[in-house]
Formats: structure tokens, sequence, C-alpha cells
């Protein structure tokens, strides 16, 4: 490891416009730092006005991400954790919310002497007391990269990189740098214009902010001339200027893609850390099992936010980082669950069609909508000895599926979906039961489960004591227990005190397993989840591949 005598710090901004993949390179960098034996933590500053996303709609942010301790936040901080190695939870999560929250609640309580509240001082330095303290928080930390959520001269992002501009006055550039991300577009004949990429460093200027590093994303690598032309007008060094270009694989080349261009070498230099060895095996590996895949699997993916890519991200990136290790390429058939209360089943999911899927994967939600549509989905997986995946929700539809389908309780359902069913098979948590604000309440984060050996999820782990995060309201109703082992039904898990079933298992099918809780947000591309792992080798088996 290094002898860093304090911490440094890099703000990782965007500019020109959004969805450029400012999560991506700032994950990526951490990556590549860790290879060189630094120590890294992540930070990303939101700058919208929710406290956290565990209140918004996956269609306008995309999926909820959730920690260890049980933080609701941002799906940038999944990226973080799929590239690096470092602790994340609440303290990694900084929203404009939170900030001011604070701020006010510390006004209410007298603690500022009767001073006018502003911006700048309290803001920012609310905003920086956050930064400093993820620093400290581990001794051991040597970098900390800080995502600056927006774009360049949005009213909204100004506090934070306000902050950051003090950080790096205060720290020192040595200390603390700015790596600003850019867009190269191309125009009509092919051209690549830099003049976006020009005022986006002007507005960091104008920020009091000189980016010391550029990332310039472009659908193509840049030549030499346009790179010393961007030099020429930002005042960067031309040696600083990089290229996140479009890549045929995957975005876990693309560290790999900036340590072919030094990138890590110039933020060591520009920080005045000594350079070493860069230990990139594991990403290498992950890169030759990507080219090595051979045969393809459909995975049906039964949910309720299909048209949004990003509302199940961490599923999509499970299933991907697990056909990596089971050698197959995975193809996502994307199902509004909605469809399957309208068609026949057989229509959509059989095998004389486009929709032939191999295998079904229901992932978590909430409301009544397209419930009908998953139910029908898992009695036609469970019927037809298709291997099923069902993630919080869908281990609920499962149990559901049974009641109806086996016991014959037709009305069976969860009091989420009908209060008044006379066979409530999943109901709310107890502690749920006088609950009214919706931020921050439900079961969240790492908890223990205990697997009963002989199951299915027990071969998957290959030990009896697991930890996994949760993010639900409502449980497997412990009142039906006895009926519904009774009938056949295979209780896989349960929390350490059996107050709470974890997970459950189809006997006598090849692979039908549902769990309470999340375990796409464990899975990283060096090191795929073993449930993900698991399902996958089943379609595999059942495809004789």
């Amino acid at each position: 490891m290094y002898n860093i005598m304090m911490n440094k710090f890099i703000f990782v901004s965007g500019g020109v416009c959004s969805s450029l993949g400012k999560g991506v390179a700032a994950s990526s960098l951490g990556a590549l730092l860790e290879g060189r034996g630094l120590n890294v933590r992540m930070v990303k500053c939101d700058p919208y006005i929710n406290v956290d996303a565990g209140t918004m709609n996956p269609y306008q942010h995309g999926e909820v991400y959730v920690t260890d301790d049980g933080a609701e936040t941002d799906l940038d901080i999944g990226n973080y954790e799929r590239f690096t190695q470092g602790k994340l939870g609440k303290a990694n999560s900084v929203t404009t919310g939170q900030i001011y929250k604070s701020v006010i609640e510390k006004e209410r309580e007298g603690r500022f002497l009767g001073r006018t509240i502003q911006v700048i001082p309290h803001i920012t330095d609310e905003i920086k007391a956050r930064i400093m303290a993820v620093a400290k928080e581990e001794p051991d930390t040597d970098v900390v990269i800080v995502e600056i959520g927006g774009t360049v001269g949005d009213i909204e992002s100004v506090p934070f990189l306000e902050a950051a501009r003090q950080i790096i006055h205060e720290q020192g550039r040595g200390n603390a740098i700015s790596v600003h991300l850019t867009l190269i577009p191309e125009v009509a004949g092919a051209e690549l214009k830099t003049k976006p990429t020009q005022h986006s460093v002007k507005a960091m200027q104008e920020q009091g902010i000189q980016p010391d590093v550029l990332i310039c994303r472009s659908p193509v690598m840049l030549d030499e001339a346009t790179r010393r032309k961007i030099a020429g007008f930002t005042n960067v060094d031309f040696e600083a200027i990089f290229v996140s270009y479009n890549v045929e694989t995957t975005i876990y080349e693309i560290p790999l893609v900036f340590y072919e261009q030094k990138l890590d070498l110039i933020v060591l230099k520009k920080m005045g850390v000594e350079s070493r060895h860069a230990n990139l095996k594991p990403w290498k590996t992950m890169m030759e099992h990507f080219r090595a895949r051979k045969g393809k699997a459909r995975i049906g993916i039964v949910g309720k936010y299909m048209e949004l890519h990003d509302a199940y991200k961490s599923v999509y990136e499970s299933l991907f980082h697990a056909s990596l290790d089971c050698g197959i390429e995975v193809e996502l058939i994307k199902i509004d669950s909605s469809t399957l209360e309208d068609a026949g089943v057989e229509a959509i999911l059989g095998k004389d069609n486009n929709f032939a899927v191999d295998g079904i994967l229901v992932p978590g939600g909430f409301g009544s909508r397209g419930i009908g549509g998953m139910v029908r989905a898992a009695n036609w997986a469970r019927i037809n000895g298709v291997p099923y995946f069902g993630i919080c929700l869908g281990m609920q539809i499962m149990v559901i599926e049974w009641a109806r389908s086996i016991i014959k309780w037709e009305d069976a359902d969860s009091t989420e979906f009908n209060e008044s069913t006379k066979h409530p098979v999943i109901s709310l948590l107890e502690e749920q039961l006088d609950v009214t604000q919706m931020g921050a309440t439900m079961r969240l984060g790492r908890s223990a489960s205990v697997l009963r050996q002989g199951s299915k999820i027990f071969s998957a782990y290959g030990e009896k004591l697991i930890y996994e995060r949760h993010r639900h309201r409502y449980e497997f109703s412990n009142k039906y227990r006895v009926e519904m082992t009774g009938s056949g039904l295979i209780i896989g898990s349960l929390t350490q005190d059996s107050a709470l079933v974890e997970s459950i298992e189809w006997p006598d099918h090849i692979w039908g397993l549902g769990v309470q809780f999340h375990p796409e947000f464990k899975s990283k591309p060096t090191a795929a989840h073993p449930l993900f792992r698991a399902f996958i080798e089943a379609v595999k088996t059942n495809l004789k591949l």
C-alpha cells in the first residue's frame, strides 16, 4: 500500500448534457486506483431535493439501490459497488434534500446563534463536512472520489461545485483535483465537434474550477490533432485529455480502455502519488470470460417497469455477471406483466413464437398493477419445468400461485393487493402496521438468513449462514406455514430467530426458487452472485448446453 500523508480528493463533474456516463467513469477510475494498491472511497452528490431515492418512481429515476446499512440510494452507488471494493453506505450518498434538512434542523435548534443562514457558507460547509466525514470514516482511506450529479450550468449543482472549489483551494491542487467529463458530438458527415467541450470547461472555470483532467465522451477514439486542439482551448495538459469512446463489448471494459490511455498514471501524477505496478488481472480475466461465452439462453424478465432499462439495472447486470461465470450469453426478454393478463401465457412465453424463453425471473416491485400476469408466469414456469427465480415480490408471487393452484385457495393474495382476502398468504410486517411515512421506513439493509441443508439455496451458497439486503414491507404469512409446507412447498431459509421466511422452493422442479431479499445488490462482474450463477446454470442444464 501507499504511504499517503493525507487524503486525496478527486471531483468528477459533467458538462454539455446528462447521461454521459459520469458514474461509470468515476467507478472505472476507482477500479484503476484500487488496481494500483490505493484504498478508494466513493461519494455521489445528487442535486435533487428528495432526501433519498426511496420514494422516487422507477420510471423517473431508475432503480433504488440499497446498501448494507439500509440507505436507499441512486443507482450510481450500484455502479460504485460493482466496480470497486470500498465500503458504501448512507454517508456515501449526499443529496440537496439531506443538506438543507440538516442545516434547517440545526437552525431550529439554535445552533447558529441567530446568524442569517446562507448557501455560502452554511450549505457549502455542510456539503464539505459530509465529504470529509467519508474521508475520515475509514483510517486507511487514501482517495475519495466525489461524483457531482447533474451538469455544470445547472442551478441546482452550484452549491456542490462551490464546495468542490473550496476543498480544492483548501487542500491544494496536489491533494484535490478536478476530472471533467464532456461530450464530443458527431454531426452530419461524421464530423466531431469540440466546441461543446470548450464551452463546458469555460463554465467550470466560471465556477472557479480549472479541470485537471478531461474525459471526452465520443463515439470513436479522438486523434492526436483533436486532443491537442482541446488542450489548447481548455488549459488542460495534452497528456490529461482522455477519450471514453463507444465500446462494442460491455461497460466493464471501460477500466481497461482508460488503463490503455494511462488515465490512472496521469491522475497519480497530478496528485503527487508514486506510481506502482497495476494489478488488473480480475478485469482482464472477466473480459476473457466475456469473449469465451458459447450458446445463448433467453431469460424472460416479467416485471412492472419494463420501458426503462435502469428500473431493474442491478438485476440485468447480475444476470450478465452470471453469464460470464457460466460461459453462456444471456439474452434479456423484457415482458410487461400486464400483457400476460390480457393474452394467453403460452402465446407469449411458449416455444412456438419470438417470445420463447428458457428461464423466468420476476423482480421486485410495488402495487397491484400486473400482479395477475406475474402469477400466470409463475404457474407456467412451475408446470412446464422452466427455471424460475423470484426476487422479493417475485417470491411472494410464488407463494400466491402455490396457494391458489395447489391448495386451491382461489382468493389467496397479499394484503398489499387485496386487504379483504380470506387467505392473506402475504401480509404486512408487524412493525409496519403503524407506519405512515413512506421514506426509509421499510425493512431495509443487511440481514442474516439461516439456510436449510439439502435445499437448492444451500447448494447455491455452500454455507449455512448468509447476509443479504432487504427492501420490503410485506412477508410470507406465518399463519400459513404449516399448510404451505404440508402441501409440499419448501421453506429454504429463515431469519436467525426463525420468525420470518426468507426463501421458498418448488419441490421436484429443476430450479424454482424465490427469495425475500435482493441478491442483485451484491453481484459484481468479477464475482457473480451465487444465486444468479445457480439460476443460469439450471437454465444451461435445461437447454443441454
